[in-house]
């Protein structure tokens, strides 16, 4: 392994940690889609500062950008509150117009530079290691290198510093004002942090992987864990290990390595999608069929409970007259005698005293609708646990 490839790996790990932070946060405030609009907006700020300095290292590139970010959002919150349009739809009336305006910009005025619009579509991480960085005639490594990572450990000693505001605010917007926090002041101040690492990352990287580590990570982390820090850990792991995965799938395949890294990404999501222990489909659907054959095994008890004909209690009225099928009735017996709520005589089928007690708590929980029945009845039987 070169040089190279140790650069791109390591500027691909830094970016998907500065974009896991606030990507986090997006997340979790149900804002995933404003850093797609963020990434997109910035790009009239960008040329508007390379217009202006004629250099793409400036750090006015980074100011101006940030702010149009923020401009981004205020545009998109302004609209929303008119309550003509939800904010999904003022997203999607945002940042094309700003985003267009930024590419007419780059097509009529900047052709002949590397600020052009498949760059800032896709990004080539591939070329960052030969844009390097020359101090006093001294090679200190990639530009971007320097750039992210210095945007990082900012990104990071705010958060450090404002945990518990980003925290409170984000869960709690009336606690955290009463708390004296400003809601508002901490919402901006999230903004600009995404903008300014969303244009750290714009050369390197592109806008759509910067979009992609920004929530991937973050909706990925979401499905597992309810812990704000074990979140945060988790995003910075999944992006990290998406962007070194990523590299080497790219290598492989001699493919683009912000595709492969995006790619990564997405199988990681789906992976933990379908098998996250409590959030995953099929945790879901596990549980969802559980609870429909409990609720079956409370209708029969209920049906036992009120009624004392042999006939109506034999176990073929299951097939019969509850029209269950065999196997649904099979499992349903076999629940009922799992938790000793039945006793099955000759085929003929009757209420214990654990199920005759169980089945009269049930009826009164129904009839009386009191949250406290529930809690009794929850070592009896795992209906209502969950």
């Amino acid at each position: 392994m070169n040089s190279a490839q140790i650069e791109i790996q390591l500027i691909a790990s830094l970016v998907a940690i500065a974009c896991a932070i606030p990507g986090t946060f997006l997340v979790l405030r149900k804002m995933a889609m404003i850093s797609d609009a963020i990434s997109h907006s910035i790009l009239p700020g960008i040329v508007v500062g390379f217009f202006i300095t004629q250099d793409l290292n400036s750090p006015l590139l980074i100011v101006l950008a940030a702010l149009t970010g923020v401009i981004t959002v205020v545009l998109v919150e302004y609209i929303q509150k008119t309550g003509l349009v939800k904010e999904d739809t003022a997203i999607g009336l945002v940042f094309p117009a700003l985003f267009s305006i930024g590419v007419i910009l780059i097509a009529k005025n900047a052709n002949d530079v590397h600020l052009d619009v498949d760059a800032v579509l896709v990004g080539e991480l591939a070329l960052a290691p030969f844009d390097r960085l020359i101090v006093s005639g001294v090679d200190i490594g990639p530009k971007s290198l320097w750039i992210i990572g210095t945007i990082l450990l900012i990104t990071i000693l705010l958060l450090f510093a404002f945990f518990k505001e980003l925290k409170v605010s984000t869960f709690d917007k009336g606690l955290a004002a009463s708390l004296g926090f400003s809601p508002a002041i901490i919402h901006y101040g999230l903004m600009t942090v995404s903008s300014v690492t969303t244009v750290g990352a714009f050369d390197a990287v592109g806008a759509i992987l910067v979009v992609a580590l920004m929530i991937a990570p973050a909706a990925t982390a979401y499905l597992l864990t309810t812990n704000l820090k074990k979140m945060l850990a988790l995003a910075v792991f999944f992006g990290v290990f998406s962007a070194i995965s990523g590299y080497w799938l790219a290598h492989l395949l001699d493919a683009s390595i912000a595709g492969s890294i995006t790619t990564m990404l997405g199988l990681i999501f789906l992976a933990v999608y379908l098998f996250a222990p409590s959030k995953g489909v099929i945790a879901v659907m596990h549980r969802e069929k559980q609870q429909r054959t409990e609720v079956s095994l409370l209708t029969f008890l209920l049906h036992l409970k009120n009624h004392t004909e042999v006939e109506e209690r034999h176990v073929n009225h299951l097939r019969e007259h509850i029209n269950w099928q065999k196997v649904r009735a099979k499992t349903v017996l076999e629940l009922a005698l799992k938790n000793n709520m039945i006793l099955v005589n000759n085929n003929v089928v009757s209420l214990t005293k654990k199920g005759d007690t169980f089945t009269s708590k049930a009826i009164d929980y129904i009839i009386t609708n009191e949250d406290a029945q529930i809690e009794d009845m929850k070592d009896d039987f795992f209906l209502f646990r969950g």
